[in-house]
């Protein structure tokens, strides 16, 4: 890869910012480019630095992961978010985060390998989460009372290609229809998971193969 993967390292803890900053400097496509001990530094860092990748902390003092997480896909929906805990069993703490616009969500014991094929994949516009916060996320939804979501044809042409990780744009030059008529069928096909972003439709859809016959 040429160019190197600009991340921005959020956490309250020096220790925690250490082992972390280990691992990005292990791995040559990546480079730290800013760090912040809470919510508020990392909204300002990330206005001033504008890096590639967030990996944030989800409970720090002044402003919490969430609050930040929000801040920043207000001001720049482009920068991707890995929200990182060391709650393992919270799967509310996954919905908020993803609802509030994280890319990724991983637990503090990954491995440096997960973790770095998180940032490639999440870089390229891919989603990547943790095995065992998918299985939260799934274990938080009502299950539905048919075996089947049916979605209609074209919805399962937006549903392959956000799949691949394709935004709203070139979904519609890859399927020939306007930005907002893809944004209808995204909408759709939310409510009819009951789920609030993108990354938990995928997350679910491929969880529970819905889209196999």
């Amino acid at each position: 890869m040429s160019e190197k993967i600009r991340i921005i390292l959020v956490d309250d803890h020096d220790v925690v910012r250490q082992g972390f900053k280990y691992f990005i400097d292990a791995i040559e496509e990546l480079e730290l480019v800013g760090e912040a001990a809470n919510g508020e530094e990392a909204v300002t860092a990330v206005a001033e630095i504008q890096p590639d990748i967030v990996l944030m902390d989800m409970v720090m003092p002044k402003m919490n992961g969430i609050e930040a997480i929000r801040a920043i896909k207000s001001q720049n929906d482009m920068v991707k978010i890995i929200a990182l805990t060391s709650f393992v069993d919270d799967e509310q703490l996954v919905h908020q985060a993803l609802e509030a616009g994280a890319d990724g969500y991983f637990f503090k014991n990954v491995t440096v390998d997960e973790l770095a094929e998180a940032v490639r994949k999440i870089y390229r516009g891919d989603i990547a989460m943790a095995s065992d916060a998918t299985k939260l996320l799934i274990k938080a939804k009502t299950a539905p009372q048919e075996p089947k979501i049916d979605f209609t044809e074209r919805e399962t042409d937006v549903i392959k290609l956000m799949i691949d990780g394709l935004n709203n744009r070139e979904i519609g030059e890859e399927l020939f229809i306007s930005r907002a008529t893809v944004k209808f069928h995204v909408s759709s096909i939310l409510s009819k998971l009951g789920v609030s972003t993108r990354t938990e439709a995928v997350a679910v859809i491929i969880q529970n193969n819905l889209l196999e016959n």
